[in-house]
């Protein structure tokens, strides 16, 4: 499955120094609001230490990593959802990302220009939420004007879609994150792409000391995750990438043999057909059976054979439950 998460944020919190530590590229980061006017995109390896582990047991030629995309669109700022500044213009890439990570100034620097001229964690993340509810509810305006039509005229299916419309339209009316309702009536809305729809992780760019109890607890109460991070020192973020798998609810399965080693991505309680799917649609059509060990057993064993005749290898049928680490052989028709 393709994994993209969406860097959101105001002008000169840091967006683009993560962005560049992230996917190691060069882009342009200057301190003044707007120096990003096209929304850069980077795929960006997921750290696993099993890979090159399972590769040296394989004598694996190569190693494929699974990969996340991360889409850093233009700053943020008061009025985006209606056209203010250039950020509207890119809030369109981030509909189909699977995550935000919304980035939040935390650290206290005189020389760096902040676009609402005082340094203030709590007020610049209800801004960009703000901004994110507004530009959803606009869009489930347009859609309810639709589907009411629809509903008029007694089409069951479109009465049915209007109520949750309705339930959509009065949550942001409240102010409130799409992602706080329940996982049913999300589902119920996932066609919009909505952008609160989607789960949020902030990074705090400071250090531990610059975080407010405050802060903290505003964020618990979005259920959301944070990190705080000083994007000025770091120089590696995978625990970000692996937050982002605990907050969408992913694992990953292994393939491997002398022509490489590979990480799949796959969602928790997914059964094995689907696993097979990610590595080719047939093999999810014609799936028999496959053979699994967990990453370690392998290891321990040393090699395939040791494994085979320790009775490590176990075949697996249709409503296996794929677990984080398995290794599978998949036997299709």
């Amino acid at each position: 499955m393709k994994l993209s998460i969406g860097i959101v944020g105001l002008p000169n919190v840091g967006k683009s120094t993560l962005f560049k530590i992230l996917t190691k590229q060069e882009v342009n980061i200057a301190n003044y609001p707007f120096a990003t006017i096209d929304p850069n995109v980077g795929i960006v390896p997921v750290p696993d230490e099993r890979l090159e582990k399972l590769a040296a047991i394989s004598k694996s030629k190569k190693i494929v990593p699974a990969a996340v995309e991360f889409y850093d669109i233009a700053g943020l700022v008061k009025g985006a959802y209606k056209g203010e500044g250039l950020g509207n213009q890119f809030l369109s890439h981030i509909r189909e990302v699977n995550a935000v990570v919304e980035v939040i100034r935390v650290f206290k620097n005189s020389e760096i220009i902040h676009v609402e001229e005082k340094v203030d964690p709590i007020r610049d993340l209800e801004i960009i939420n703000t901004e994110l509810i507004l530009k959803d509810l606009e869009t489930v305006e347009k859609y309810f004007l639709k589907v009411e039509k629809d509903a008029k005229s007694g089409k069951k299916e479109a009465i049915k879609e209007l109520d949750i419309l309705k339930i959509a339209r009065d949550f942001l009316n409240n102010n409130k994150l799409l992602n706080q309702l329940p996982l049913e009536q999300l589902q119920q809305l996932q066609q919009l792409s909505l952008l609160t729809a989607k789960p949020q992780i902030y990074l705090l760019n400071g250090k531990i000391e610059d975080v407010s109890e405050e802060l903290k607890n505003k964020i618990k109460n979005l259920n959301a995750d944070y990190l705080v991070v000083d994007l000025s020192t770091a120089d590696n973020l995978s625990e970000l990438i692996k937050k982002t798998y605990d907050i969408l609810g992913l694992i990953s399965f292994f393939t491997t043999g002398e022509d490489e080693t590979k990480a799949w991505t796959i969602k928790k309680e997914s059964k094995a057909p689907q696993a097979a799917g990610e590595i080719h649609s047939d093999f999810e059509k014609k799936f028999i059976r496959a053979e699994v060990i967990n990453w370690q057993k392998l290891l321990e064993a040393g090699n395939w054979n040791s494994a085979k005749q320790k009775g490590w290898l176990k075949l697996e049928g249709k409503d296996y439950f794929v677990q984080d680490g398995d290794i599978m052989v998949i036997r299709h028709g």
